[in-house]
């Protein structure tokens, strides 16, 4: 996974594709505010290994996650594993 500081997004390239995820950092910590997966990647888990990414950066960081984001919540709730990450 790469920070993208200049556009404020995480992104994972697999298969030549991006994938992103928007944030920005907030008083609460680090906020989710859109998860983006071209349609050739949607299925293939590559939202999943994204986000996987983005929580463990978020705890090398000590910082919580707001998610803004329909998917990045449903993903926090779901993972037992980061789901004390969440803000």
């Amino acid at each position: 996974m790469h920070d993208n500081r200049a556009l404020s997004r995480f992104e994972l390239t697999e298969r030549g594709l991006t994938a992103y995820a928007d944030y920005r950092r907030g008083p609460q910590g680090l906020v989710i505010a859109y998860v983006y997966a071209p349609p050739p990647l949607r299925g293939t888990g590559t939202a999943d290994r994204l986000m996987r990414a983005v929580a463990e950066r978020a705890r090398a960081e000590g910082v919580r996650i707001v998610p803004l984001c329909g998917y990045a919540g449903a993903w926090l709730r779901r993972s037992h594993a980061y789901r004390d990450l969440v803000a």
